[in-house]
């Protein structure tokens, strides 16, 4: 190749994402800027809560982990939606729960009333991850789809950032209440979809465009059946009531075993949703998303703490640090989409996660110059947590389109609970040494256990012990791998029906 036609093929290369696919992006890129805006109000005016309900610390923490509890429920119900009816349907709904959700926070009267409002924004935000990565995904060009991916969740990052920045206003003004009224703008978003956007790509020329196949149906393998019906929903109840006890101070002095059963009735759902072919490849990519929660959310979760308990910083201080790890966490992303295009998601995803191990420690090194600290947690989230971006494609990759987003959205929404996870164990570890000892240690460990099974290709190749023919990604081929076979050949419900992958 020569060098001065690189250029060129750029130019050309953007051609082909046309202004549909643009607007699809925006529409959805608004929704997970909206849904970061959202899920991190809640720890900006926890205080301001705690004072107003009279809770004690325990107690007002659990409204942190209240959209934890319906998450899985939310991104397999609503991905199941998305597979059946259409993803723009789907993100529709998403958007409208937690929305609404977060708008009644503001009308909160005790904490009863909050908590259950936390619920539902849980539902919302868990099948937003799944409606709007299927949705950008399967849109956009097939050799863009890192990039879709990368662009798509930054928007997350940045409505972290509009949230402490809108804090220093609304607050002080006119109270906690308003920020979560504010968070009923996605509404306005959930309608414009609705009217200008067509529907996902591949969604709509592989199960909308054949009138002669029976829409997917990624939940029958649960209900085939009176008994197994029945049982399972027993199971969602038993996982349900657990949960809720792990992650409020009801469970107190029963969290380990509580943790137990939760995991069994999650791994139960896993391996019936992945039937025989696929339950491996289920089970194992929930504990990817699991760890990769459990080394980038100790820093998310405890940094403004270590800042200030730590090194003593001024709240303005920790507003500029908090900034520079936003707008590197956002960088990141886009930076991600690129590399994850030009060397292949997984390689990607190693790659950039090896880098960011040798800033881990030289953050929690720095102590008395804030620039320095500033560009060195920049450099280290743009990195570690930036990579996250395409986490969506590495996912999707490993599903066929009739059951991308009932998969997609459950195994991301059960791993996620690491990040319920993280904060207590990197307090735990600060028991024994200091905050940012404990940070650096866990976050350096797991990052290590990520970039083995990311770029070890664990969950693929435990998945292939189950089904040997399962397609290396369903989106688009890895650079030099072998790229897509028949979707047939797929890890798919217990029945392995699935709907062919190609067109």
């Amino acid at each position: 190749m020569r060098p001065w036609n690189i250029p060129g093929r750029l130019r050309s290369g953007w051609l082909e994402v046309t202004r549909p696919q643009w607007k699809a992006m925006f529409a959805a890129w608004i929704g997970y800027l909206l849904d970061g805006f959202d899920f991190v109000l809640i720890t900006l005016v926890l205080t301001d809560i705690a004072d107003e309900f009279h809770l004690r610390t325990a107690t007002a923490a659990s409204l942190i982990s209240g959209a934890f509890i319906t998450r899985w429920l939310g991104g397999a119900a609503l991905g199941a939606m998305g597979d059946r009816y259409g993803r723009r349907a789907a993100m529709i709904t998403s958007i409208l729960l937690y929305s609404l959700g977060t708008f009644a926070c503001g009308f909160a009267w005790d904490y009863t009333s909050l908590f259950v409002a936390r619920l539902v924004i849980g539902l919302g935000m868990a099948g937003e991850y799944s409606a709007g990565a299927t949705y950008v995904l399967e849109s956009w060009p097939t050799r863009w789809r890192n990039r879709a991916s990368g662009f798509l969740i930054s928007g997350y990052a940045g409505g972290t950032v509009l949230a402490a920045e809108l804090y220093k206003w609304v607050v002080p003004h006119g109270g906690w209440r308003w920020m979560f009224w504010i968070g009923v703008l996605p509404v306005l978003v959930a309608v414009w979809v609705r009217r200008s956007l067509p529907e996902a790509g591949d969604w709509q020329r592989q199960i909308a465009a054949r009138p002669d196949r029976e829409r997917p149906n990624p939940f029958r393998p649960l209900f085939t059946g009176r008994i197994r019906g029945w049982g399972n929903t027993v199971l969602a109840a038993t996982a349900s009531v657990a949960l809720f006890c792990v992650f409020t101070p009801v469970g107190a002095g029963g969290v380990p075993w509580l943790s137990g059963v939760a995991a069994l009735c999650l791994i139960a759902f896993a391996v019936q949703l992945g039937g025989r072919r696929g339950w491996l490849l289920y089970v194992s990519l929930m504990a990817t998303v699991f760890c990769a929660f459990l080394y980038s959310w100790p820093i998310q979760a405890l940094l403004p703490t270590y800042l200030k308990s730590d090194l003593g910083y001024a709240p303005a201080q920790v507003t500029d640090v908090m900034f520079y790890a936003g707008f590197g966490t956002m960088a990141g992303c886009w930076l991600a989409g690129f590399v994850g295009d030009l060397l292949g998601t997984r390689r990607a995803y190693a790659y950039t996660l090896l880098a960011s191990l040798a800033f881990v420690f030289p953050v929690f090194a720095v102590r008395d110059s804030l620039p320095a600290l500033g560009v060195l947690i920049f450099v280290l989230l743009a990195l570690g947590q930036g990579i996250s971006g395409i986490l969506p494609k590495y996912l999707a990759g490993h599903f066929p389109t009739a059951t991308r987003a009932a998969s997609l959205g459950f195994v991301y929404n059960v791993g996620a609970l690491g990040g319920a996870v993280a904060p207590v164990l990197g307090a735990r570890l600060a028991e024994g040494m200091p905050l940012g000892r404990a940070l650096a240690v866990l976050t350096f460990g797991l990052t290590l256990v990520v970039i083995l099974l990311v770029g070890g290709n664990i969950p693929q190749r435990l998945g292939r012990l189950a089904y040997r023919q399962a397609p290396d990604d369903h989106l688009v081929p890895e650079p030099g791998g072998a790229g897509m076979l028949p979707a047939r050949a797929a890890p798919g419900p217990a029945s392995g029906d699935v709907a062919p992958d190609a067109p």
